[in-house]
């Protein structure tokens, strides 16, 4: 019995170390097999004809790892668009197996350095990887048109390298960049139609994000389906009221009793200048129990928490943001990560929620 436990103990070691020194072409069989998946994947050929809506930016501007900059992809029917661009949508999007040259539109909620600083990479993988002759409409409220020019501008010696590089078949000049769709911001109980196409309506509507104006947040409709994604906002009637019976709540949260923590961690530290930041920002989001009160008085079917602030790094800390809430809202809810996905098949009641491995 010893012998043959060494003789099995030899030879998994002989493999093993056959293994060990032809790693570098079992790693490039291997390779073969990812990038042919990566190069083909497109998950929005997969999805149900409805609304679906993943997450490829769950946090703030303070690092997570599981949650990167504010991005939510929604496809509706075979249309991909994207709410919001922070750091790592473009990436993200890839990842996800949703293709950034699919990209149909962008719509931005308000200025914030975190809910754009990923634009740029945005359009140059839209317009390489689609070969696109028509820029990136990038549809927002009034000023949107100083952020693409801004861009644009950035980019513009980027834009001449890959032309010359890869030449105006592959990536076409008069497809580079942005182009902007701005619109006036509406009055509170008003809404405004920014998007039309394709059996899919888009409406801004005003939220509260003082002393950030103009900021907006947008209701999804296709298919006898309804979305609603919030932007950064206080806890605000009028989105309240645009959310009244949607399928999905895709809402800001901020747990004010953590930032707490961190707040008493920075004056401990004598972190003055960070403190005051973390004094400040609880004022123009929305504490977790009180996006529940919106959800329940609003009769939404399902409720998702993005922008999630503070990063939840620590076990039992995301009990910790989402305690009280189901005293209050008694529907499904969802506490996002990048990768979240829920799907919301047309003409149903159907809410399906998957997390997705990237």
């Amino acid at each position: 019995m010893r012998r043959a436990l060494l003789i099995g103990v030899a030879v998994l070691l002989v493999v093993g170390a056959g293994g060990y020194a032809m790693r570098g072409t079992i790693a490039i069989a291997l390779m073969k097999i990812a990038a042919a998946r990566a190069i083909t994947a497109d998950a929005v050929e997969t999805f149900p004809d409805g609304l679906t809506v993943v997450l490829c930016g769950a946090g703030s501007p303070l690092a997570d790892p599981q949650r990167s900059g504010p991005c939510v992809a929604v496809v509706a029917g075979k249309r991909l668009y994207e709410v919001d661009a922070g750091d790592g949508a473009g990436r993200n999007l890839t990842r996800l197996g949703l293709p950034p040259g699919r990209v149909s539109a962008l719509f931005l909620t308000h200025f914030h350095s975190d809910h754009i600083d990923g634009l740029g990479e945005l359009t140059v993988l839209r317009w390489a990887g689609g070969s696109h002759h028509d820029p990136l409409p990038i549809v927002g409220p009034t000023g949107v048109e100083q952020v693409v020019d801004g861009f644009n501008a950035a980019y513009a010696l980027d834009t001449g390298y890959r032309i010359a590089h890869h030449g105006p078949a592959v990536v076409p000049p008069e497809g580079h960049g942005g182009v902007a769709r701005p619109f006036d911001l509406p009055a509170p109980g008003d809404g405004a139609v920014v998007w039309s196409a394709e059996g899919l309506t888009v409406t801004a509507f005003a939220v509260k994000h003082d002393p950030v104006t103009p900021a907006v947040g947008y209701k999804f409709e296709y298919g006898g389906r309804v979305v609603v994604i919030s932007g950064d906002t206080a806890k605000s009637e009028n989105l309240q009221r645009f959310a009244t019976n949607a399928d999905l709540l895709v809402h800001e949260g901020l747990s004010r009793e953590l930032v707490g923590v961190m707040h008493a961690a920075a004056e401990a530290a004598g972190r003055t200048n960070v403190a005051k930041i973390l004094s400040d920002i609880p004022g123009y989001h929305t504490d977790p129990v009180e996006v529940a009160e919106i959800a329940a008085a609003a009769k939404v079917r399902h409720l998702l928490f993005y922008h999630v602030i503070p990063p939840l790094l620590v076990p039992g800390s995301e009990a910790a943001f989402l305690h009280g809430v189901d005293a209050i809202y008694k529907g499904g809810v969802t506490l996002g990560r990048d990768g979240t996905q829920i799907e919301l098949p047309r003409d149903s009641t159907t809410v399906a929620v998957t997390q997705r491995a990237f």
